[in-house]
């Protein structure tokens, strides 16, 4: 069975920083692409970041861009998320998702995504 595991989130002040990891299992890590997405209540998801295969491609939604790193370690079974200069508005639940794409590219639609995990909090404080 397929996992993906969130770890990292908490409370955080404005301007400051947290690592979002996502630790999988059950499938072949280094054949997926990797994403993150977050969502607010009444929200849909929302695309926040991807990395390819190799971890050689990396895409991030405008609002993080700048700000949010991905990036992945494919001998832990890992991706990871960089979040700097937090802002309120990155308050989400944070998801870690796996797409098994045809290419080694990043996908940024969050419905192409063949799994996800259960999501980690982030709120970020004013």
């Amino acid at each position: 069975q397929v996992q993906l595991v969130e770890s990292g989130g908490g409370l955080a002040q404005a301007g400051s920083s947290l690592r979002l990891s996502c630790v999988a299992s059950g499938l072949a890590f280094s054949t997926y692409t990797m994403g993150w997405a977050r969502q607010v209540p009444g929200k849909e998801r929302e695309f926040v970041a991807s990395i390819n295969k190799s971890g050689t491609v990396v895409y991030y939604a405008d609002s993080v861009r700048g700000r949010f790193t991905i990036s992945r370690d494919n001998a832990k079974n890992t991706v990871y998320l960089h979040m700097n200069s937090l802002k309120p508005e990155d308050t989400a639940v944070y998801y870690c998702g796996a797409d098994n794409a045809f290419w080694d590219t990043i996908v940024e639609v969050v419905d192409e995504y063949d799994y996800w995990g259960q999501g980690t909090q982030v709120t970020v404080s004013s």
